[in-house]
């Protein structure tokens, strides 16, 4: 790729990561996980450990937890604290427009055309960008796809490139859970060669044929050992993989976590993954270019993830466009010819401006020339939070909406949740019992009894059956209200 073609190149990039920064600046950081994340993060900077216990809630205190994802904690909170939710949603910005930014890079590099490239990188864009959410996955989206880039560069003859793969694996066991998915990327090419090599050769030359193997596939191997190995190397040792079975098994989070429910056919963004995934085959079928059996055993692995649960599916889309825009290569090189660019010079100057622009609609920013711009935090607590800062005489505990409570731990220490997001750590019929509450089915007046709370922070935008059935029970007094959220006190000391 010449300066001339190159610029040109850079510009559609450019265009595509426009829409994606726009994205996800304009995304507003839901409460959920991302508040205690920071809280986890101030924490462990001031006492210079990862704690071992919970100390967020009054109903798990002292119990035994695991925060694999700290690293990413820790940069989370150095994040808003160096620079609010303006460098936060920066930073998410600057992660996402890297991972596919090196999407795009492996295609190119595998064959992909410039026009299929762009337009299939568009597609995954839009299709994963309801996985944005502001959480430590984040972290592990670049690495993922910088290991997909060095396997193709491997599988080009760049033998030596899997060996970064190991730092990859040191950085992403403490940031997040998901470091398994560069074991699963690197076990295949390890495996599915030596089959086909086999089926090539007969019965009496496996052990020449092994042989081969083990001198042709000696920088995997390595790579391989050394990532295996770096997964030890986080505070929780061996007992890093004890969190990942204890995750993938956790009845609370099988039963309660959407995202680990498998994906259904809702919203724009899961219209076009369905649509992609069934055309896939056919597209597969119909492409004078064919995949090899180590993108085929990707395709089916982390399809059958994707399909598994919600969580998963945004690994498979990263493959998906690298597969997908090599399968489109020869009918671009036949129908749409590669022209040299006119203006390198103006397709550089473009293409910047195109990554500078989204800038303007960073939370921040964007209030000082957008008069009704939309707000950086979506149903969080941040008035009611500071509501009860001011009035620290209520009496506790403290029963809250599991989103409120991610805020509530850390904007307020010092008031234990009852429940909050960390779905493993609770047990399932406490989850039950949330349920119950949280929807006013028949019994939540007397499971709300059984809780000891006496201040009540309700979501009015997820909770909205729970506040309507408040405002006419005798037991509960309301105390304050906004636009997100109510608060409420039992009546005269009541239990």
């Amino acid at each position: 790729m010449n300066f001339r073609t190159g610029t040109t190149s850079f510009l559609w990039l450019a265009l595509v990561l426009f829409v994606l920064l726009t994205i996800a600046f304009l995304l507003p950081v839901t409460p959920q996980d991302y508040w205690w994340y920071l809280r986890l993060g101030r924490d462990i900077l001031a006492s210079a450990a990862v704690p071992r216990v919970d100390t967020f809630t009054f109903t798990q205190v002292g119990a035994a937890v695991d925060y694999q994802s700290w690293g990413a904690a820790v940069l989370f909170w150095l994040a808003y604290r160096l620079g609010g939710l303006t460098l936060t949603v920066l930073l998410r910005g600057l992660l996402l427009a890297a991972s596919y930014s090196l999407v795009w890079l492996t295609a190119r590099r595998a064959g992909a055309g410039r026009w299929a490239s762009n337009l299939i990188l568009l597609a995954g864009v839009l299709a994963s960008s309801n996985n944005w959410a502001m959480r430590p996955q984040l972290f592990a989206y670049p690495l993922f796809t910088l290991a997909l880039y060095l396997l193709y560069r491997w599988q080009a003859g760049d033998r030596k490139a899997v060996y970064w793969l190991p730092l990859l694996s040191l950085l992403w066991v403490n940031l997040h859970g998901s470091f398994v998915m560069l074991v699963l990327l690197v076990g295949p090419p390890l495996i599915f060669p030596l089959l086909s090599e086999k089926r090539e050769g007969n019965s009496g030359e496996f052990h020449p044929l092994f042989v081969r193997w083990l001198k042709d596939r000696k920088e995997i191997i390595l790579a391989l050992a050394g990532i295996l190995l770096t997964t030890l190397v986080n505070p929780r040792g061996l007992g890093t993989w004890s969190y990942i079975f204890n995750s993938l098994t956790a009845p609370s989070s099988q039963i309660f976590s959407i995202e680990w429910s498998p994906p259904v056919n809702s919203g724009w963004q899961m219209n076009i993954f369905f649509l992609w995934l069934l055309g896939s085959p056919l597209l597969a079928a119909l492409s004078p270019r064919k995949l090899s059996s180590l993108e085929w055993i990707w395709f089916l692995g982390f399809g059958f993830l994707a399909l598994w649960g919600e969580r998963y599916v945004i690994w498979f889309v990263f493959l998906m466009i690298v597969l997908t825009a090599r399968l489109l290569s020869d009918w671009e090189k036949k129908y749409l010819s590669e022209k040299p660019a006119d203006l390198p010079m103006l397709n550089l100057t473009l293409g910047l401006v195109f990554l500078i622009l989204p800038l303007a609609v960073l939370p921040g920013l964007r209030e000082k020339w957008w008069a009704h711009s939309p707000p950086a935090t979506e149903n969080t607590p941040i008035a009611a939070a500071q509501w009860l800062a001011d009035h620290p005489d209520l009496p506790g505990p403290l029963w809250s909406e599991i989103g409120f409570s991610s805020y509530l731990e850390f904007a307020l220490p010092e008031r234990p949740t009852w429940i909050d997001t960390r779905f493993e750590l609770f047990p399932v019929e406490q989850w039950q019992e949330y349920r119950e509450i949280a929807f006013a089915r028949y019994n939540w007046s007397d499971l709300l009894d059984t809780t000891g709370a006496r201040l009540l922070v309700v979501s009015i935008q997820a909770q909205a059956d729970l506040a309507s059935a408040l405002r006419s029970a005798p037991t509960w007094c309301q105390l304050y209200q906004d636009n997100v959220a109510v608060i409420y006190q039992r009546c005269g000391g009541q239990r």
